[in-house]
């Protein structure tokens, strides 16, 4: 199993920053990729972000040139720093991992609030 705790949520003004972060513990070793997701209330969750383990990255249309998706080396911390917030942004993201086995495990969410 893979256990994934996010930090790094807040209240944050438009046209500000925050940076996510996202810790993997357990099996790492069989992490492909690792994403950030969100879900503002109402609304499905969505991809916003994700990275794998050799480097390609994805973007939601949304956030490309505002968001960026980085990792370590071994994929067991991603970070997701946003800039140029908006009101729109305001969510619970979630961090995700699947694994090359295909499963899938979720973090707890932290919440984004970006006030206008």
């Amino acid at each position: 199993q893979v256990q994934l705790v996010e930090s790094g949520g807040g209240l944050v003004q438009a046209g500000g920053s925050l940076r996510l972060s996202c810790a993997a513990s357990g099996r790492v070793f069989d992490i492909y990729t690792m994403g950030w997701y969100r879900q503002a209330p109402g609304e499905q969750r969505e991809l916003v972000a994700q990275i794998t383990r050799d480097d390609r990255t994805t973007y939601a249309d949304s956030v490309k040139g505002r968001f960026t998706i980085s990792k370590d080396n071994s994929i067991d911390t991603v970070a997701l720093q946003m800039n140029s917030l908006k009101s729109e942004d305001t969510a619970v993201y979630y961090c995700k991992t699947r694994t090359f086995t295909n499963q899938e495990y979720w973090g707890q969410g932290t919440q984004v609030t970006v006030s206008s």
